[in-house]
């Protein structure tokens, strides 16, 4: 579906969907200060316009697990077209990588990656240099504490926008 023009009722339902998840469409309508079948047919808009790509609930896991959470900055022996498909396809299939993204001025990728143990982190690091991705070299950056986790909220980023 193209892309429309978002407004302020758009950009309250966006924030509700992300501050609270899936709610009812009373709910949301309410929280929105729309009926609720206009509310919803903005929502079901928002959706197939690949506004909302999704749902999901944020879990402790801390409280289920100890972890390992580990901040790991790649750096590719050649920069080619090829060998940065080949490696960004083969982690794909690594569930212990949660985030990769490619970056510039430095590395070539940063990596989250969480496992229950060094010893398996340094397991999958292991199996990355074994699969001759072209890494050159690798920093590890070993997360002690969550200072802060939080999604960018959409109606502040939208009054930014608005602004000189």
């Amino acid at each position: 579906m193209k892309n429309f023009m978002l407004d302020a009722v758009d950009i309250r339902i966006l924030s509700a969907v992300q501050q609270h998840g899936q709610v009812s469409k009373t709910r949301l309508s309410e929280l929105v200060n729309l009926s609720p079948t206009p509310c919803l047919i903005r929502l079901e808009r928002l959706k197939s316009g690949g506004y909302i790509t999704g749902y999901r609930g944020v879990i402790a896991i801390d409280k289920i697990v100890d972890l390992t959470e580990v901040w790991v900055a790649i750096w590719l022996k050649t920069h080619n077209r090829a060998e940065f498909q080949r490696f960004e396809y083969y982690i794909q299939g690594i569930d212990e990588i949660v985030e990769c993204s490619a970056v510039g001025g430095g590395a070539d990728y940063v990596m989250k990656v969480v496992t229950t143990s060094l010893q398996k982190f340094q397991g999958l690091i292991d199996e990355l240099l074994n699969q001759e991705l072209n890494i050159d070299r690798y920093y590890v950056y070993f997360i002690t504490r969550s200072v802060k986790s939080k999604p960018i909220s959409v109606s502040k980023l939208m009054a930014m926008k608005k602004q000189p």
